[in-house]
Order: C-alpha cells, then sequence, then structure tokens
C-alpha cells in the first residue's frame, strides 16, 4: 500500500475509534484529528430526548467536523500525517437514525451546503462491534454526556455503519472485527492490526482475531 498520509478510524459509539487513532498517531508520527463530544452543548439532553435533541445535536456536531476538516481542503505534502476518528461522510447516518420528515429534508440541505471538498483518506479503519459490547465500553469509560445512551440506539447506529461501508468507495477499508481486540491494553493486538495496515493489497479487506 502507498504511503499512507491521512488515515481515518471510524465505527459506532464505543467501537473504540479514538483510542486507536491516538495510538496510530503516536505510531506513525502524525497529527491526530478527533472528534470533540464533549463541546456539543446539546449532547446530554440529546440522549435524554432524541426527538427533541438531534436536529440541534446533529448540526452541531455538522458544523463541528466541517470546521475541523477545513485544512485539509489544501493538504500540506510537507507536513505530518493525519490520523482522525471521523469521517464526514458517515455524518448523515446519525442524522438518519434520529430525524424524519421536514427535520432530515433540513439537515440534509446544510449537509450539502457546508460539507468541505476535503480529499479522501488514504486508508478508512472500520471498528465494528456488537451492540453488547458497544454498551459494555460506553459504561466503563463512564463519560457523564453518555449515561443516557441505550443498546437500542446502538444497534441502530451499528446497523446504519454497516450499510454505509456496505457502498462505501472513496478509500481502501480495512474493515476489524474488534469484539476480542483492545488496541490499549494489549501490545500484540495493536502491532497486528500496524502489520494489517500495511500489508493490504486491495480496496477492501477485514481483520478478525478469533478469541
Amino acid at each position: 500500500m502507498p504511503a499512507l498520509r491521512y488515515i481515518a478510524v471510524e465505527g459506532p459509539i464505543g467501537a473504540g475509534k479514538t483510542s486507536l487513532a491516538r495510538r496510530l498517531a503516536e505510531r506513525l508520527g502524525a497529527d491526530s484529528l478527533l472528534e470533540l463530544p464533549a463541546e456539543n452543548p446539546f449532547l446530554a439532553r440529546f440522549y435524554q430526548d432524541m426527538a427533541r435533541y438531534a436536529l440541534p445535536t446533529q448540526l452541531f456536531f455538522l458544523f463541528q467536523r466541517a470546521r475541523q476538516l477545513e485544512p485539509l481542503a489544501q493538504p500540506d505534502m510537507f507536513g505530518r500525517p493525519i490520523v482522525s476518528d471521523f469521517l464526514i461522510d458517515k455524518d448523515p447516518l446519525f442524522a438518519r437514525a434520529t430525524l424524519s420528515g421536514d427535520e432530515l429534508a433540513l439537515y440534509q440541505k446544510i449537509y450539502d451546503a457546508v460539507r468541505p471538498q476535503a480529499p479522501a483518506p488514504d486508508l478508512v479503519i472500520y471498528l465494528q462491534a456488537p451492540a453488547d459490547t458497544l454498551v459494555e465500553r460506553v459504561r466503563r469509560r463512564g463519560a457523564g454526556y453518555e449515561r443516557g445512551i441505550s443498546e437500542e440506539y446502538l444497534a441502530v447506529l451499528a446497523e446504519g455503519y454497516t450499510r454505509f461501508f456496505h457502498h462505501y468507495s472513496a478509500a481502501p477499508v480495512l474493515i476489524v472485527n474488534s469484539e476480542n481486540l483492545n488496541f490499549v491494553a494489549r501490545e500484540a493486538d495493536f502491532e497486528l492490526l500496524v502489520e494489517r495496515m500495511r500489508s493490504m493489497k486491495s480496496q477492501r479487506e477485514f481483520f478478525n482475531l478469533a478469541p
């Protein structure tokens, strides 16, 4: 695989994308570009009342992500590589999970207007895990604004990600079953993933470590 200048790590809430993105950035000498959920003033209320707060929550994230990606529209070929924990392309799947009718139509118009013309990543790492595993991880990390997340919502997101990546073709994708992997606590898991990344030869490959 050619040099990886821009890597995006994706997956539903609790999949481990931010932890992995940080580790990869450190390992590769790259800059990290991470989502900032704690800055969203609507998020905690959204998890308590999704119908009421879905639109402002989603629009805040959309504007935030678009602003973060603006520098990538004119990449510095001599700068450091970038490892991100999000793709803005996935933003609409969250909207479709919680919005409908006029609100969804409004969101889509705004998304089309503000989406930056950033380059596609050189590699996308898509982390998968069952909904019960996602719930366990979310509970374990104990972020206050995530206390209201339900297993049903995580299952909807996991299914949305499956559909999204079934059709995604803008960049090579390494699909990783992260259920039995721990890239923070187990160095061997992380090294296996790095080796798998570097040995990719096709547009879509899978990495699954049996228990």
